[in-house]
């Protein structure tokens, strides 16, 4: 269908202008439209992850052994290491890593420095720990929350081997 000009009413046109029609379109529906149907899916998506409901079949068979309570090494004030309030030189700290190594590898094991200790400290024990064989060792620091002086929760930027 083609469009021509359409003569404003009342015959000619004395300023010699055709008036044509305007075609602009209104996108305020389109756009709620879209914004109710995001909605939806935001609120729809989570329920469809969860899957079909199925009743599981009861088994004899031997339970997943949990995952075991992460070993913690501190190192205090003066930079001595200790674990489990057991305080260690460093030679006696490689050896005891060692022994606790060759029990279980996968062990995951924190260390939490004192804030007063050079970094340069911190850093030495974790190198012990990873010598002795352990393939897990983060760090740990006090979370600003302002949980109790004496508790420790993982870092956000803990490094991992």
């Amino acid at each position: 269908m083609a469009m021509g000009s359409i003569r404003a009413s009342g015959g000619d046109d004395e300023d010699g202008l055709d008036a044509t029609p305007m075609s602009e379109i209104n996108v305020t529906p389109m756009v709620d439209v879209m914004l109710v149907l995001l909605i939806i899916f935001m609120v729809a998506a989570p329920l469809m992850t969860t899957g079909v409901p199925v009743q599981l079949p009861k088994t004899a068979a031997a339970k997943v052994a949990q995952s075991q309570k992460p070993m913690e090494v501190t190192v205090d004030k003066e930079g001595q290491p200790s674990i489990a309030k057991e305080v260690f030189t460093t030679e006696g700290l490689t050896a005891r890593l060692r022994a606790m190594a060759a029990e279980n590898k996968d062990q995951v094991v924190l260390v939490r420095g004192d804030r007063d200790v050079p970094y340069g400290k911190v850093m030495e024990v974790m190198g012990l720990v990873g010598q002795a064989g352990f393939t897990k060792v983060s760090l740990i620091a006090q979370s600003p929350g302002g949980a109790a002086p004496g508790a420790a929760a993982p870092a956000s930027g803990g490094t991992a081997r």
